[in-house]
């Protein structure tokens, strides 16, 4: 299946297309420019490629949770290429993504893959996955929760469940809580992925297509998990 996928909920832009055999991909951390750089990353996987967007199958898209300004610019701009072709859309889980590259990077196949997103405000949008032989499957589901909340139901959840814990995601360094949870309880068992990428929603748009978990272009949603923004912004953060 030819897909092409887009993400812009976080610092990071990022864009993949598979064709055939064949998957390009272009990340780049730059906050606040995504509206820039979002459609010339396209535009240079397609070249790239020799491609149009009529010759595929599927567009696919970081639903969230993240900024509520980046997932909108990327809600926006699939709907766009989605209406101009007619090609239907799948959404995305950007944690999903997360623990999706790290079950790829991963020695540790029975390991817990617990994703903590930044979500500023004193909270983490967290979820946590187990791996199986075809990707990840979500344990606890997503939320937006303090720190201390996350931590709870991780303990919790271990209770019955002797499995190691992969942290992923940008909260366990900005909350002091979550990075000595880390630094007690992962040991060695550590990832640097903290932030999704297009290329690890390619297959979870395709898997979404299996399940008929698609949309029209007007049908689009996004995932905030959050009501409130932010009124004031820290420097240097969306």
């Amino acid at each position: 299946m030819n897909i092409l996928a887009i993400d812009t909920a976080t610092e990071a832009c990022s864009v993949a297309l598979q064709y055939k055999d064949t998957v390009i991909t272009r990340f780049e951390i730059c906050p606040q420019q995504h509206s820039q750089r979002l459609l010339p990353m396209v535009d240079e996987v397609l070249k790239e490629a020799k491609v149009s967007l009529g010759d595929l199958d599927l567009l696919a898209f970081g639903r969230g949770p993240g900024s509520f300004t980046g997932v909108r610019i990327a809600t926006g701009m699939i709907q766009g290429l989605a209406l101009g072709t007619g090609l239907k859309v799948a959404g995305v889980s950007t944690l999903e993504a997360i623990a999706c590259e790290v079950a790829s990077q991963t020695q540790h196949n029975d390991a817990l893959i617990a994703v903590a997103s930044d979500a500023r405000m004193g909270e983490v949008y967290f979820a946590v996955y187990s791996q199986s032989t075809n990707g990840v499957v979500l344990s606890i589901e997503e939320q937006v929760c303090p720190p201390e909340v996350a931590i709870e139901q991780l303990n919790a959840f271990r209770e019955g469940n002797s499995a190691a814990v992969i942290a992923a995601g940008t909260g366990w360094s900005a909350y002091e809580e979550l990075e000595q949870w880390k630094s007690e309880e992962c040991g060695e068992v550590t990832s640097d992925v903290t932030l999704p990428n297009a290329q690890y929603m390619l297959k979870l748009a395709f898997d979404a297509f299996g399940k008929g978990e698609i949309s029209e272009a007007v049908a689009v949603e996004p995932v905030y998990l959050r009501d409130k923004v932010t009124w004031k912004k820290l420097p240097g953060r969306e």
